[in-house]
C-alpha cells in the first residue's frame, strides 16, 4: 500500500507544481533572464541526463561499451546525420563492443 501512497503523492505534486505555473504573472515570463534560462534549460537538462546514463551504474562511475556508442553518435551528429541513423549507429557501436568483449 505505501507503493500507492507514493505515486499518488508523486501525481499529486507533479499536478500542484503544474498548476502553480498558470499562476504565475506574465510580467515574470517576459524578463530576459526567465527567456534565457527556458532557452537553455531543456539543452542542459538532456546533457545531465545523458552524461548519467553513459557514466553511471548503481550510482557509481562506470566506463564501459556505452561510452563508444556515445562517441559514434557525436560523431554521426557531427556530420548531420539523420537522427535515426545517428540511434542506430549508436546501439550497434556499443552492441559490438560488448560482443567483442571489450565493456
Amino acid at each position: 500500500m505505501t507503493n500507492w501512497i507514493a505515486v499518488l503523492a508523486a501525481s499529486a505534486a507533479a499536478f500542484a507544481l503544474k498548476l502553480v505555473g498558470y499562476f504565475v504573472p506574465s510580467s515574470w515570463l517576459r524578463h530576459p533572464v526567465a527567456g534565457r534560462v527556458s532557452v537553455l534549460l531543456p539543452a542542459a537538462l538532456l546533457g545531465a541526463l545523458v552524461v548519467v546514463q553513459t557514466f553511471s551504474v548503481g550510482g557509481r562511475l562506470a566506463f564501459d561499451a556505452r561510452i563508444v556508442g556515445l562517441l559514434v553518435a557525436v560523431l554521426a551528429l557531427w556530420r548531420r546525420a539523420p537522427f535515426i541513423v545517428v540511434v542506430v549507429l549508436a546501439a550497434g557501436a556499443t552492441a559490438a563492443t560488448r560482443a567483442a568483449g571489450i565493456g
